[in-house]
């Protein structure tokens, strides 16, 4: 894949993911267009996460990374992220003692020692206009001289998202962003994701509710033991013969439509590794 060779927002292509023997991900090939939600979903321990932290330079992996065409799989998490790309992750922490907009600052201070003298002594702080951008994204705006215990728990979730957003995100890779929502938050945070994409901004979601992913993604992948197993519309996603076995288990399957929106977390407990 040279620098030129696709126009895909995110283009990942054979990568892999080894710890020892372990091979967590195997030969994942994934796109991801501008202002397009993908969804990529499978078992617990298919190497969801896995992916995630691969291309977003927080696990060795190998194969090939690119960001709008440019290569990037040899740089670090911190030049992926000023580059453009961002991710939340499964525990979402949020700083309770500060602000939804000091929440977002937080983000995007400049990294290491010299830069942390520098902004002392300078007084120096992020845009504010770039925060204002981010909260307005998401619909967050009124509460942004908020703290996050005086928040519901979808907005909780929604300054996470905003927080990877800000600083000029153009992909955002979100880990398990709704759960513990009830189905009336999960169905409003899938709107604010429809809202994001509409900005352009392409969004690779993890998730296991289903009734969200079927709902609010383009395109789907499906991960088994580390391997894509299929990939295409949630609607032909749904019908999928190896995609049915991969959550009920089972090594035979015939004209069986599994309803993803009535069993979510229906065979979500296999494999050791995330």
């Amino acid at each position: 894949m040279s620098d030129e060779s696709t126009t895909s927002l995110l283009q990942a292509r054979d990568l892999s993911v080894r710890y020892g023997g372990v091979v967590a991900n195997d030969s994942i090939t994934l796109s991801v267009e501008a202002g397009e939600i993908v969804g990529l979903i499978g078992p617990n321990g298919a190497g969801k996460t896995t992916f995630v932290d691969a291309v977003t330079g927080f696990t060795k992996s190998s194969g090939e990374v690119a960001l709008s065409g440019v290569r990037i799989e040899k740089q670090s998490a911190h030049r992926r992220r000023s580059a453009g790309m961002a991710r939340t992750w499964q525990a979402g922490e949020l700083f309770v003692d500060l602000t939804v907009a000091e929440n977002l600052a937080v983000a995007v201070q400049r990294p290491g020692l010299k830069a942390l003298v520098t902004d002392v002594f300078t007084g120096s702080k992020p845009p504010t206009d770039t925060i204002g951008e981010a909260l307005a994204m998401v619909g967050l705006t009124e509460v942004a001289d908020r703290r996050p215990g005086e928040l519901a728990l979808g907005q909780q979730k929604m300054v996470g998202v905003a927080r990877a957003l800000v600083g000029g995100t153009r992909l955002v890779l979100l880990d398990e962003p709704a759960a513990g929502l009830d189905t009336h938050e999960s169905k409003a945070f899938g709107e604010e994701l429809r809202r994001i994409s509409g900005n352009g901004i392409g969004v690779l979601l993890i998730d296991h509710d289903m009734s969200l992913v079927l709902e609010v993604c383009d395109r789907l992948y499906v991960l088994d033991f580390g391997r894509v197993i299929a990939s295409g519309r949630p609607s032909d996603i749904r019908n999928d013969p190896a995609v049915i076995s991969a959550y009920l288990g089972t090594a035979e399957v015939e004209e069986t439509d599994i309803d993803l929106d009535a069993t979510p977390g229906v065979g979500l407990q296999k494999g050791n590794i995330g």
